[in-house]
């Protein structure tokens, strides 16, 4: 596989902003793996239930009622979601001060049981995180969906970004960029694309030094 080389990309983001320096402000800078380490699993969690419940709604409903969502699952904190009961899970999800969405609602409990066993496995979810290597980071991708609720797509893979764990995002712009150039030539989430994808990031991070985050967002800022 030829890639077309990450100067050329660059130079046409710049052209979007007219100045590389203003291009610059407007790319995400990841966390260190030290700053990842600190970031409490609750708020993992809230960030993985507030993503969730922003799919398919009005991102400002969720963001207006999310100080209801924090009061009524105590903070998110993961062992007291595991305790409580069926029958508590049913009332949280008739609450009118938050979304009442079940389905949804649901996720967090589902997702509070994946953490705890990572947790079990790694010391706390934010090191597994945190240590997880970004030349592989589809990987976690799949991981967050498979034994995550509703982790798929681009819910956890946007979560992670949010957070500040560098990771690029197939969104529109990139994955029709990666079509149009021949690199991904079958479904987005199957394993030949999500290979191919990670392929040609990890080469355009070893030319360019950038993280993937940032080569994410030029390859999108680059084309039309």
């Amino acid at each position: 596989m030829t890639y077309e080389h990450f100067d050329l990309i660059y130079d046409r983001a710049i052209s979007r902003f007219n100045s590389e320096a203003l291009l610059q402000t407007n790319l995400a800078t990841p966390k260190t793996t030290e700053a990842l380490m600190k970031i409490g699993d609750d708020r993992w969690l809230a960030a993985f239930t507030q993503k969730v419940f922003q799919s398919g709604m009005n991102w400002q409903v969720v963001s207006n009622k999310w100080p209801n969502f924090e009061d009524a699952f105590f903070g998110f904190d993961i062992e007291k979601m595991l305790l409580m009961h069926d029958e508590m899970w049913e009332e949280k999800a008739k609450d009118p001060k938050i979304i009442r969405h079940f389905g949804k609602v649901m996720t967090i409990r589902e997702n509070a049981i994946m953490m705890s066993e990572i947790q079990a496995k790694h010391g706390s979810f934010a090191k597994f995180i945190a240590e997880f290597p970004e030349n592989n980071i589809v990987e976690l991708w799949q991981y967050l969906k498979k034994q995550g609720a509703r982790l798929g797509g681009n819910t956890g893979a946007y979560t992670l970004r949010i957070m500040g764990k560098d990771t690029f995002l197939l969104s529109k712009d990139v994955e029709g960029y990666l079509r149009n150039h021949g690199i991904i030539t079958t479904g987005r989430d199957t394993q030949s694309a999500l290979k191919a994808a990670q392929q040609a990031f990890n080469h355009w991070h070893e030319q360019s030094g950038l993280p993937y985050c940032q080569i994410s967002q030029c390859i999108a800022y680059s084309v039309n």
